[in-house]
């Protein structure tokens, strides 16, 4: 009964703004712990930003609020930022900070602006959402890889 109470007052904590929803093929909270546990086939959806990972990890401070989203395999995500600038992409790892609006993804991420040719592949990125801004670090053998398309003055012109 405690989890099923545990699990209303941490949901209820994103209401303000739209529902919250989770799925996922189990889930295990500790309450003293500050900490929820999705398995299995987890999506997390709230609005447009969707996070889906095998496993994620939730932490809580004292007052219910969640202050940590920790997604590990197979992580896929679209997050909307302020400006409603959309991305998709794809990690093995993400790490969420709702309190500062911060993504920060591991391993083989490949993130992708929607409505524009912008994409950025690397083994860390950090995507800040209420200053719209990136960051990209790429492995110790691998370089960064960014793909954007410019469009040519004079090409504009001949149109």
């Amino acid at each position: 009964m405690k989890t099923i109470i545990f699990l209303i007052v941490f949901l209820q904590t994103f209401l303000f703004a739209d529902e919250l929803q989770v799925k996922a093929q189990k889930f295990f909270a500790d309450e003293k712990a500050g900490l929820s546990i999705f398995e299995g086939d987890v999506k997390i959806k709230k609005g447009y930003d969707e996070l889906n990972a095998s496993k994620v990890t939730v932490y809580i401070d004292k007052e219910k609020t969640p202050t940590k989203f920790v997604a590990e395999g197979n992580v896929s995500f679209q997050v909307e930022t302020k400006d409603q600038v959309k991305y998709r992409g794809v990690a093995q790892k993400a790490i969420y900070l709702p309190i500062t609006k911060e993504y920060n993804f591991y391993k083989d991420v490949h993130l992708k602006q929607l409505g524009d040719k912008k994409e950025i592949q690397g083994d860390e990125v950090t995507l800040k959402i209420l200053e719209n801004k990136a960051f990209a670090k790429g492995a110790q053998k691998e370089p960064v890889i960014m793909i954007f398309e410019f469009k040519d003055k004079s090409e504009e012109e001949q149109k």
